[in-house]
């Protein structure tokens, strides 16, 4: 079924005019309703904690980006590939629950989060891509996916490689007729990021293909909830 398009936010995001141009925090204040994060993530924003507490909302200067055409898999990781079994949408509370783990290293996922994304999920424009093996989760990613935008939120494996067999058939179900257009969005360039294929797109470039990639239909994989 489609996604249920939520209440409008009660929030004005600045536009990108005024945007610091020279700084990723945009703004502060606000609230994780599913219409507030709707709207942020077509404006090319999205939420992580305020240095000082609170929401802040985010649009790094040089925003990372995975052409997917250009995602790097070695042959030790298609080895790997072989081991898991992917999924959409089985567990995608337990995946939430896992990359908000507070024994992760700058953990930021907290109850709050996961509440918020829990909502957008039943709504249907949150998902996750897993991967299993033996009946158990290995690893997975979730984010969130409106037209042609999957924007990445955080993944997290138990098993070597998992996470990022994950990323392999989260890539595989993007990759139709419009995945020259589409757009998988990884917030920042990290340097595991880049060694995936990963690259760097200035603030401007983004919200121009930005823009494109929400005009396109969902990819077949997440179309049966999200429109």
């Amino acid at each position: 079924m489609p996604a249920v398009e939520p209440p409008r936010t009660a929030w004005d995001f600045p536009p990108p005019v005024h945007w610091p141009p020279d700084h990723d925090l945009v703004a502060v204040g606000a609230d994780l309703e599913p219409g507030t994060l709707l709207t942020a993530y077509r404006s090319g924003l999205f939420p992580m904690p305020a240095p000082r507490g609170g929401v802040a909302w985010w649009s790094p200067v040089q925003r990372g980006v995975l052409p997917l055409g250009g995602l790097r898999v070695s042959r030790s990781l298609r080895k790997s590939c072989r081991r898991f079994e992917i999924r959409v949408d089985t567990a995608f509370a337990e995946v939430v629950e896992a990359c908000g783990d507070p024994r992760r290293a700058d953990g930021w996922i907290d109850d709050d989060v996961r509440a918020a994304y829990a909502r957008l999920h039943q709504l249907g424009w949150a998902h996750s891509v897993e991967a299993w093996r033996d009946g158990r989760l290995a690893g997975a990613l979730y984010g969130v996916a409106i037209g042609g935008l999957f924007a990445g939120e955080s993944m997290f494996h138990r098993e070597t490689d998992a996470s990022k067999a994950a990323l392999v058939g989260l890539v595989e179900r993007l990759s139709d007729e419009h995945a020259g257009s589409r757009l998988l969005d990884t917030q920042w360039a990290t340097d595991h990021l880049v060694s995936l294929g990963v690259v760097e797109l200035p603030r401007p470039v983004y919200l121009e293909r930005l823009a494109e990639a929400l005009a396109l239909p969902l990819p077949a994989a997440f179309a049966g909830q999200s429109t």
